[in-house]
């Protein structure tokens, strides 16, 4: 056989193969693009594989609606380059201009992992273009199922923190979880439907919600059942404050792992509302960790906040009790439960989040309220504050300690009320006015993430850090929480707060001032003591 057989077989299977099918996908794309040429003039942001991909999803559309005029590169140096037949336009800083010249009437935010800062520049350009702008789905998104990557939405205020997604240890965070009984307190809030949605993915044995809301406890288990049709689901409507019902519920079910997420949260209302505060967040969490203990749970972690750190409020200082007596009470330490805490601050779209109020006062027209120009918090998203707490249930360093979950950079709510303005197509103080109102009661100018008698060190995972703090004095706890117990009983919010205070010595103003200027408990003239006897229940009542 001449050797020029082989070389022209050799092309020949080549242009048989694959190129036929070149050619074909090649014809099928210019008819495409030719088809386009009627659809919306848009001006895609980005020119990496994100970009790249929406490209490829336009083009291969059977009737695209989108004619893709040209990029915008979110580096210095992408200007001239070209993608998919498409020109790089410009920068950022040229958005409004290619806009105008370029009579632009859509525009698509498709780039690679973009930091808040260059995500808040190009939302910025596109009011200031006065053009309608959407980007493609974020990570969790995509990884929940929910979404596509073909599917735009609208840019959600978390698009702006620009913080870098959460890569959960599925591996290690379902060994903990898989045929395991889990049960959720809290189950239909914010953080506990998350947490419920996260844990669902990880095939436990059982997963029991627990909470007093009804109705958002129907629609949190109907969600569920609907995305996980072969888990068992378990509803449970049950107030925390009941002890009786509490240990009966958990007798009954034997959870394995106990999340305890049920707490009141709203930091103003607490401030008039102590007794309560105390009964729910305080008492709350002794009865579901009593209750854990003493139906054999393997695990128990407590949802706490960072606003317990140097508590202002009365709603942080009970935040920090339920860590202490969790941590502290000889009756848990000597329980065979791992009991552990997991700090994080303010949750983006929760149900207590500034977020959503501010859109009802966009959508209805009012000036934006804000405490104070000044003041700071930290933030996470829903998905990434339970992920978290979940890798911190797991973490060896974090067993009987409490973590700290990286909350990064905190932001002003001013700079917060002014992005979501912006989210909306207006412009801050001219289309929409913010009006600044005071800190409210037992609000801090800025939220602190450890304090002076804390240190942290490093864990495995980058996000998360475990307070180096043991309680030591659990007699002394256990001696004042059976005198708050009985100022709650008798509804004495006096005597209570001073309680409080002396449970959380690291407490600042201004609930350090609401101490009774008499700081003392004496008996009353009747020779009845004030506070009573010591109703806290013995350890071996208690296990």
């Amino acid at each position: 056989v001449p050797r020029s057989v082989l070389v022209l077989e050799w092309v020949a299977t080549i242009f048989l193969g694959g190129g036929l099918r070149a050619l074909v996908r090649y014809i099928r794309e210019i008819r495409s693009s030719r088809a386009s040429s009627a659809g919306r003039r848009t001006l895609i942001i980005g020119a990496g594989d994100q970009a790249d991909r929406m490209l490829r999803e336009i083009s291969l559309a059977q009737r695209p609606k989108l004619q893709v005029v040209g990029l915008v590169s979110g580096h210095a140096n992408g200007r001239g380059r070209s993608l998919r037949g498409v020109r790089v336009l410009g920068g950022l800083d040229d958005i409004v201009s290619i806009v105008s010249r370029h009579r632009i009437e859509f525009v698509i935010m498709a780039l690679d992992r973009p930091s808040g800062e260059v995500m808040q520049r190009a939302v910025a350009a596109c009011v200031d273009g006065k053009v309608e702008f959407k980007t493609l789905p974020s990570f969790n998104e995509l990884l929940d199922g929910f979404s596509r990557l073909d599917q735009l939405r609208a840019v959600h205020i978390e698009d702006l923190l620009g913080r870098a997604p959460v890569e959960l240890d599925c591996e290690r965070v379902g060994a903990s979880v898989r045929d395991k009984v889990v049960l959720i307190t809290g189950g239909a809030g914010s953080i506990g439907s998350e947490l419920a949605r996260q844990v669902a993915r990880l095939r436990p044995a059982r997963l029991l919600l627990l909470d007093q809301a009804e109705s958002p406890l129907y629609f949190t288990v109907m969600e569920l059942t609907e995305a996980c049709p072969g888990l068992e689901i378990v509803p449970l409507i049950c107030d925390i404050t009941d002890s009786r019902n509490v240990m009966r519920t958990m007798l009954q079910w034997s959870p394995h792992y106990v999340i305890h997420a049920a707490a009141y949260k709203h930091v103003p209302m607490m401030e008039d509302n102590a007794v309560e505060a105390i009964r729910n967040n305080v008492f709350g969490t002794m009865h579901v960790a009593t209750a854990a203990a003493s139906c054999g749970a393997e695990r128990f972690v407590l949802i706490s906040t960072d606003k317990a750190v140097r508590p202002s409020s009365v709603m942080g200082a009970t935040k920090r009790v339920a860590e202490r007596l969790v941590m502290g009470l000889p009756n848990f330490q000597r329980s065979g439960v791992d009991f552990r805490a997991v700090r994080f601050g303010n949750v983006l779209g929760s149900a207590g989040s500034v977020v959503p109020v501010f859109n009802r006062q966009i959508a209805e027209g009012k000036p934006i309220t804000v405490t104070h120009p000044d003041v700071e918090r930290y933030f996470m998203t829903i998905p990434e504050a339970a992920q978290l707490v979940l890798e911190a249930g797991v973490l060896d360093e974090a067993s009987r300690r409490v973590t700290m979950l990286d909350m990064g950079e905190p932001v002003r709510i001013l700079d917060l009320a002014e992005r979501l303005i912006r989210l909306a197509g207006l412009q801050p103080h001219r289309d929409v006015p913010i009006r600044f109102i005071g800190l409210r009661p037992g609000e801090k100018l800025r939220e602190e993430l450890m304090s002076e008698s804390e240190a942290t060190v490093a864990t495995a995972v980058d996000k998360i850090r475990v307070v180096e703090r043991l309680e030591t004095d659990g007699k002394g706890i256990s001696r004042l929480l059976g005198l708050m117990a009985h100022a709650v009983a008798v509804g004495d919010a006096e005597v209570a707060l001073d309680l409080l205070c002396d449970l959380v010595p690291e407490c600042v103003a201004p609930l350090s001032a609401r101490r009774s200027a008499e700081h003392q408990i004496v008996p009353a003239v009747d020779g009845v003591p004030r506070v009573g006897a010591l109703l806290f229940p013995t350890e071996a009542q208690a296990v």
